[in-house]
């Protein structure tokens, strides 16, 4: 049934408006339905045997069918509508456009978005927190899916504003925004809170924070094991679905099935779960809601006031949990089925839905079908249309709507002493930096990205914002990039270390995103390695207008480093050939490991740590290095160059270097050699026989320097300056070739042998 309005009565602060624009406020915050469990018929939860007979989902209720039917046409209105006109226009007929903003000013709250203003609301309206005696011990909450942690925020926020007296702890989980493999598409890259509180944040075993995965509930059940009890799971998840929106409520239904499915295992009797939804019209979701109803005592679906008018995006909120005991031997049964392909299967058959529950599924989802489309309707009549007189309108309601959610929810200012963050500020984080970027992807009209899609991969790269760029010839002078003061001065800070280790996970299969590279950048490098090295062979990319870096530049520059960082260890005027270093030869990386992988190959990281251990046995104090790089898009190699900045007065770069997509287009220049830090060649021997050891295992080793060190000081736009250079000219190099525009050029030598002569030189 639709749940009764909590009507609030207006104060002194709606005087100055319309009884028409109260009353349209008030339906804003009043969108919701509560599930009624009938007198005379019970829901009973079904036997473990009877879930999962096998057999693909059924179709959907006829009725159900119908709503997405609608509701579909009315979306394919939006196909010829440019995305981001399209979301400029709905932002600001949206009635709560200026709720966070307000909130953000008035109550001092942290890292305030809509998602913070959602839960907010849920907080205040339902009695999601335990009460009583509990509040006296503790409180503890795990948050999935919760990047960038505003639902984690919000929880804090309404504790400390409100005094309430609980020892709160909370357990944190998202896609690893640092995890190579993960897909920038299905992930928050929002790393603000995250980056200054790790260990609360739990990525699971293979480290890529997918709650999907089988071994992940196992190990967040262990992680949490030192709470005696937990009284609240949210779970916000969803991914990019605007590719397929007609679809959006099945591409999500087997991640919203593991999520539950963990609620119901972590949470302890009378716990409260925020589950994220949309549509509710699949038998996926009818199965899901009625086995909720059964386990929760109550059971609302609420659309916050907050929360975009026309899209599906609902919130199921379930009150006192009845204990995992109460499943039973249905609990092993649903978490065997934990995983991505789950939603394949039907959960439940039809028989097993009682007619009292499907109609009340009807209900609700008519109910939430029409505020949808009548938002749509609107917005459509209004796009492009929008009067003087209009606009005004709107901008009433969103004041009141601002001050109305204030004093509904009862907002109270917060110090920024109680933020989760309390210090200075966050860490060196990566959003704003390299994540910020709106890709192509997302822009343009549905039907325009559809054509964008088909296009190859160097199509896309021409006709995209990286063309002119990608297309820019390096300048024939010394070191078009290090001219440009890519480089580390060092040493960096850092008490030797102690705070390493080695942090382990599934052998990365590709490198899709990165900490230390623009996420376009990599996704269109991505496709031209894969697609465009299929039939290409190694020795024919080439390009007549490329200038590489030459050996007279290198040694110039080492000097140039050494003259200008190493105080003490270089005479003045010292010629390049007195600061070439120690002999390169036996570290030039081997062909075969150049491949797609870039440098998250095992063996390759094997080579580059070989090759680093090696220069710091040699290299005298004061002298200087080059190491040619493959890339460094990994945590492991952002860690090894790391480590040379520890070593070295000066680290820079030269790119291009090499001819080839697959080579290793740049080298590291590293001036003012100091041996390093006790502990860390011994570490760095333990991370050499431990990277071997799983060289033909299905794990790696990912990380050895922490994150949280790694996205500090100069590194990050270090390692990113670095990337950039090397795969522009990759995917130089590649449309070059798929142009077929290639000139033939005499053979490069290897890189070995330019080494080995400016070593020989140096003598």
């Amino acid at each position: 049934m639709l749940r009764k309005r909590a009507r609030v009565e207006p104060g002194a602060w709606a005087s100055g408006y319309s009884p028409d624009v109260l009353a349209e406020i008030e339906e804003l915050y009043n969108k919701s339905f509560t599930f009624q469990k009938p007198a005379r018929e019970r829901w009973v939860l079904p036997q473990a045997c009877e879930a999962f007979p096998g057999g693909p989902q059924p179709q959907p209720d006829p009725p159900l069918q119908a709503l997405k039917l609608s509701l579909n046409e009315v979306k394919n209105q939006l196909s010829d509508k440019d995305l981001e006109k399209w979301h400029e226009h709905t932002a600001f007929t949206n009635r709560a456009r200026g709720v966070a903003a307000h909130v953000r000013q008035a109550a001092n709250a942290e890292l305030c978005t809509q998602a913070w203003c959602k839960f907010h609301e849920i907080l205040v309206r339902f009695e999601l927190l335990p009460v009583g005696a509990l509040w006296q011990a503790e409180l503890n909450s795990v948050h999935l899916c919760e990047a960038p942690g505003a639902f984690i925020a919000s929880l804090n926020h309404h504790l400390r504003a409100h005094k309430i007296p609980c020892a709160w702890s909370w357990v944190g989980n998202t896609l690893n925004p640092y995890h190579e493999a993960n897909d920038t598409g299905t992930m928050i890259t929002d790393d603000r809170l995250i980056a200054s509180t790790l260990p609360w944040w739990y990525f699971g075993p293979d480290n890529t924070g997918d709650v999907m995965a089988p071994a992940y509930l196992t190990g967040l059940k262990k992680f949490t094991s030192n709470m005696a009890e937990i009284h609240l799971v949210t779970a916000d998840g969803s991914f990019d679905c605007q590719d397929n929106p007609g679809e959006q409520e099945s591409l999500v239904a087997s991640l919203h099935y593991c999520e539950a499915v963990t609620a119901l295992t972590l949470l302890s009797p009378r716990g409260s779960l925020v589950l994220k939804m949309f549509t509710l019209l699949e038998h996926s979701s009818l199965c899901l809601l009625y086995l909720l109803n059964c386990c929760f005592r109550q059971v609302h679906v609420l659309k916050p006031g907050t929360s975009k008018a026309g899209n599906s995006e609902v919130y199921v909120v379930c009150l006192y949990y009845a204990g995992p005991q109460f499943l039973g031997a249905l609990l092993p049964r649903l978490t065997q089925r934990f995983g991505p392909d789950v939603a394949r299967e039907a959960l439940l058959p039809r028989s097993l839905i009682p007619d009292s529950f499907l109609e009340q599924q009807r209900e609700c989802c008519t109910f939430f079908h029409r505020l949808q489309t009548d938002a749509i309707g609107e917005n459509l009549r209004l796009f492009g249309n929008l009067s003087a007189e209009r606009c005004r309108g709107l901008e009433e309601l969103h004041h009141c709507a601002a001050e109305s959610f204030l004093h509904r929810f009862c907002v109270r200012r917060l110090a920024r002493a109680d933020w989760v963050l309390r210090g200075p500020g966050a860490r060196h984080s990566l959003h704003t930096r390299l994540f910020c970027q709106r890709s192509r992807k997302h822009s343009g009209t549905y039907n325009q990205r559809r054509e964008w899609a088909a296009l190859s991969w160097a199509q896309r790269v021409q006709r995209g914002d990286l063309a002119h760029w990608v297309e820019e010839h390096t300048l024939g002078q010394a070191g078009a990039e290090w001219e440009r003061g890519h480089s580390l001065e060092g040493p960096a800070e850092e008490a030797g270390c102690q705070a390493w280790y080695l942090l382990e996970g599934l052998r990365l299969p590709v490198v899709t995103s990165s900490p230390f590279c623009e996420v376009g950048l990599l996704r269109a490098l991505r496709e031209a390695m894969a697609q465009g090295l299929a039939g290409a062979g190694r020795e024919s990319l080439a390009c007549a207008s490329c200038a590489l870096v030459t050996r007279q530049a290198m040694v110039g520059r080492l000097a140039q480093l050494a003259q200008e960082w190493v105080r003490g260890d270089a005479k003045p005027g010292a010629s390049p050939e007195q600061c070439a270093g120690t002999p390169c030869e036996a570290i030039d990386c081997p062909a075969e490991l150049c491949s797609t992988l870039h440098d998250a190959d095992p063996r390759y990281q094997l080579w580059l740590l070989d090759a680093v251990q090696w220069e710091l046995r040699s290299c005298p104090p004061g002298g200087t290095v080059a190491i040619p790089i493959l890339s460094a898009f990994t945590r492991l190699t952002a860690g090894l160059v790391y480590v040379l900045h520890q070593c070295f007065r000066a680290v820079s770069f030269a790119c291009p270097t090499s001819h080839h997509p697959l080579g290793t287009l740049a080298v590291l220049l590293c001036a003012g050699f100091a041996p390093p830090l006790p502990g860390v060649s011994e570490f760095l021997g333990e991370l050499r026989q431990r990277v071997a050891e799983l060289l033909d295992s299905p794990q790696q080793v990912l990380q050895f320097v922490p994150v949280e060190t790694l996205l500090e000081g100069g590194l990050p736009e270090f390692l990113c300056a670095l990337n950039t250079a090397i795969a522009r000219h990759r995917l130089h190099l590649l449309i070059r070739e798929q142009e077929e525009a290639i000139q033939p050029l005499e053979p490069v030598p290897p890189f070995n042998s330019i080494l080995a002569d400016l070593y020989l030189n140096s003598q």
